[in-house]
């Protein structure tokens, strides 16, 4: 008999196909796989944890469709009809949602972390570390490229801005690395994902010297 999680996945290759921003199936499924990982660790209910990874990101669909942002509680109408097959029981759909709801909170932002329940905080920090590191890299990339932001704009100084929203694109690629990236090592909610992000923070700092010295000309 076929899992929830690989029904859900056969569910969600549909909607996902063609999406080249860094958010397509297998960025969710990547947070999924994190997600369990620190769960298992960490605790809290491994299948809310596991709907909510793999739906996450439904709202980048609607931005897709209309090209304007859509915040994730925009998207709720949508997840509840993609679990509606699941027949699961109606707490359970809520805290779904909630988690779904409030992942892109970051610390780092005017608002702040609002949340404290497990499954939640798990699928925000496996959501951040896959946008750190060599993955998250690539994917900082592909999004700028669907997105027409330049690499880098050398001539702005970089000032990491003090109230993240992803709601707003930052003027470059590199630039994102600052107002973004680079905060998400010291901004983990579970001891779990605070391991995991050294090794991913320590690349991209790596990756941004060799990439400053290529691009003055220096290697």
């Amino acid at each position: 008999m076929e899992n929830i999680e690989d029904k859900l996945i056969r569910k969600l290759e549909e909607h996902f196909t063609g999406d080249y921003s860094g958010h397509d199936l297998m960025h969710l499924i990547r947070v999924c796989n994190i997600a369990k990982h620190i769960q298992k660790i960490e605790g809290g209910d491994k299948e809310i944890i596991i709907y909510s990874s793999l739906l996450h990101d439904v709202h980048r669909l609607i931005q897709r469709k209309t090209g304007n942002y859509c915040d994730p509680k925009d998207s709720l109408v949508e997840v509840r009809s993609l679990l509606s097959e699941f027949n699961l029981p109606e707490i359970m759909v809520e805290k779904i949602c909630h988690s779904i709801q409030c992942h892109e909170e970051y610390a780092f932002s005017k608002k702040g972390i609002t949340v404290s329940d497990i499954e939640t905080l798990i699928l925000q920090d496996a959501d951040n570390l896959d946008a750190m590191g060599a993955v998250g890299i690539g994917r900082a990339f592909a999004y700028g490229g669907v997105h027409n932001l330049p690499f880098w704009l050398a001539e702005v100084p970089i000032h990491p801005v003090d109230d993240y929203s992803d709601s707003v694109d930052d003027i470059s690629n590199i630039h994102h690395f600052y107002n973004k990236l680079l905060k998400l090592k010291d901004h983990m909610n579970t001891a779990t994902a605070k391991k995991m992000a050294v090794d991913r923070h320590k690349f991209m700092e790596n990756y941004l010297e060799q990439f400053f010295d290529e691009w003055n000309g220096k290697k």
